[in-house]
């Protein structure tokens, strides 16, 4: 079941949530070159929306027919442009899991969200400083960088940096 749910995660993620960037002279709203903003530890949007379905695939067909929305077997990835930088594609993933799914766990939540995030070792250095509960170890792909926390309300947290 661990696989599984693994490389669901990992096809979601190569198919959903994959940042395109173009190398240019990146300037923020104000102009300045935005070299020393990226470094700060934050949450930059979102990644991703998972949650609980009975039966996923009727789910999806529901959402495709009554919609429009166009899916796939792991859900459906919505597309948008970065305001600050034209030239860079952000996506957000939707994705119904079965319910019941590991994934979610600790959680007895019915949905997971996954944030997209800048200077994520920055970030758990300040999460954990909160003493906000640090589910696992930062993991590395080729497409980013993930770890799992809990917020206040006991929801899993999903916090993602994309490989620039």
């Amino acid at each position: 079941m661990k696989k599984l749910l693994a490389a669901i995660s990992l096809v979601i993620i190569l198919t959903g949530c994959m940042t395109i960037k173009k190398t240019n002279n990146m300037e923020n709203q104000t102009g300045n070159p935005a070299s020393s903003d990226n470094k700060m530890p934050k949450v930059t949007g979102i990644g991703g929306i998972f949650f609980f379905s009975d039966n996923p695939q009727e789910t999806r067909e529901w959402y495709a027919k009554n919609l429009g929305i166009e899916v796939n077997e792991w859900g459906s990835t919505f597309e948008s442009r970065n305001i600050d930088n034209p030239d860079e594609v952000n996506s957000l993933q939707w994705s119904p899991f079965k319910k019941g799914s590991e994934y979610f766990a600790p959680s007895k939540k019915e949905f997971m969200i996954n944030y997209r995030v800048q200077n994520i070792e920055g970030l758990v250095d300040k999460l954990k400083e909160n003493g906000v509960n640090v589910l696992d170890s930062i993991a590395v792909y080729e497409y980013g960088k993930f770890i799992h926390i809990m917020d206040s309300e006991g929801n899993k947290i999903e916090l993602w940096e994309p490989t620039e």
